[in-house]
């Protein structure tokens, strides 16, 4: 009788879990990982061959993750992207504001500091591929304290 009561209240917590963590309205979610040292200007990331399957608008963000290593409060991206077959290039700049004035951290996190931010909204049509290509734009060639830089393309 007790194992029946513990094995149902496993499969309602399991039932409960997959029904939280499924998000329908996400088709990619992927991130890249740079040298935690120097993520150089030239090293460019690559996010290739993202297939659509429904017409529909998509919501675009930049997930980065970092570490005290950072050295300043923003990090300028140069974002640009190809789609196919309409042979559209966009190119954009997205200016993270990762620590205020006073130097508090905006991120989630304790060692490393995940952020989230919106790009763009794209209207993509089924059978369109997306390539995507991020790197950094600040003054100085090296970076230190960025781990990942990532791609989140949800329906709207």
């Amino acid at each position: 009788m007790q194992k029946n009561k513990i094995l149902k209240v496993c499969l309602i917590i399991t039932v409960a879990w997959l029904c939280v963590s499924c998000d329908r309205k996400t088709v990619y979610h992927h991130y890249e990982t740079t040298s935690i040292d120097s993520w150089e200007r030239s090293d460019t990331l690559f996010f290739r061959n993202i297939a659509i399957k429904a017409s529909t608008q998509y919501k675009e963000e930049i997930g980065l993750r970092i570490n005290d290593n950072f050295p300043f409060q923003n990090l300028f991206l140069v974002v640009e992207q190809d789609i196919r077959p309409l042979h559209q290039h966009r190119i954009d700049t997205l200016n993270c504001k990762l620590i205020d004035k006073y130097g508090t951290i905006k991120g989630r996190g304790l060692s490393y500091y995940q952020y989230n931010f919106h790009l763009t909204t794209l209207q993509l049509n089924a059978g369109d591929t997306l390539d995507v290509h991020i790197r950094h734009h600040m003054k100085r060639e090296i970076l230190p304290g960025i781990a990942n830089i990532g791609i989140k393309l949800s329906k709207q």
